[in-house]
């Protein structure tokens, strides 16, 4: 156990930072001989001397400025932790499990979450990146505090956050564009098409195949866009995730007759708002906040 206190560094750091042990004093509210035993007591349990006189002053050893640099990291640590644990005591949680489905726009849930790091930067963030009913089911089983999903949840209310539009897309050189004519279904079903999996262990579904010959089935919705770039197949992928690749011509949109877009209302839903703790509720605020911002006319991939 450590013979030196935190309140004996709080008085040496005082000293230091007001200039001597009378000007400490009065700003601690301690008097001048209790802070001159404090450091005197703490230097005879290190066995360094941490405080040397120069004239009427005092100033720090070499040693007491390497000392005293690690004890204010222990000062501010011993802060934050005495604040968070008022925080627990007010009803703080210590974590928030986030289940965002991948269509979600990547710089909004950026946003969000930088948002609500910057008010409460000791909760701890579990995100769960999700497919289909992927989140749904963390809804369920009771292990997501809040979720944002495509699909609606049976029992459960939602809350509006965006409407996510998907783009028909191949890599220029695929043999669909070189055809030179709209597209129809029948195009479509002769190529491959990549879709990603539905995340959810129990409860999964298809959606989005067109029942192609060939489909490849991806995990992540990015890698489904890195086979397109490859020419690997053709897919409805989100345009805020294919504004560069757009931009640069490694993806062009498929000309469809129809279908060319779809589609999708993202919501936020709790999974029991009237329990929720404060830092949940100010997660759920920070992403309808950062959903506001985004543009009309996002776009993503049709998954699985």
């Amino acid at each position: 156990m450590s013979r030196v206190t935190l309140a004996q560094w709080q008085m040496l750091a005082a000293v230091v930072d007001h200039g001597g042990f009378a000007r400490a004093a009065e700003a601690i509210h301690k008097s001048p001989s209790t802070l001159n035993h404090a450091v005197h007591k703490l230097e005879e349990q290190l066995g360094v001397a941490v405080m040397e006189p120069v004239g009427r002053q005092v100033r720090l050893t070499e040693a007491g400025e390497l000392l005293l640099r690690r004890a204010r990291q222990l000062l501010e640590n011993a802060a934050s932790l005495e604040d968070v644990a008022g925080r627990l005591a007010e009803g703080l949680e210590a974590e928030v499990v986030l289940a965002v489905d991948q269509i979600f726009p990547p710089d909004a849930l950026a946003r969000a979450l930088e948002a609500f790091s910057a008010a409460y930067p000791h909760v701890r963030v579990q995100l769960h990146e999700t497919v289909l009913n992927g989140g749904i089911e963390m809804l369920y089983d009771g292990s997501a505090d809040l979720v944002v999903s495509g699909i609606s949840a049976q029992g459960f209310l939602g809350e509006p956050l965006v409407t996510v539009h998907f783009l028909a897309v191949a890599h220029p050189g695929h043999p669909l564009h070189c055809l030179g004519r709209p597209l129809d279904l029948r195009d479509l079903e002769q190529h491959r098409q990549l879709v990603v999996r539905d995340s959810a262990l129990h409860q999964s579904m298809d959606a989005g195949w067109l029942k192609a010959e060939q489909r490849w089935t991806m995990s992540h919705l990015q890698t489904s866009i890195d086979m397109l770039e490859r020419g690997l197949g053709f897919a409805w992928i989100p345009e805020t995730r294919l504004r560069q690749a757009l931009a640069e011509g490694r993806l062009e949109p498929l000309p469809l007759a129809a279908g060319a877009s779809r589609e999708y209302p993202v919501q936020l839903i709790h999974r029991d708002r009237d329990r929720a703790g404060p830092a949940t509720h100010a997660l759920a605020k920070a992403l309808k906040a950062a959903a506001s911002t985004c543009p009309r006319g996002e776009s993503f991939e049709a998954i699985e």
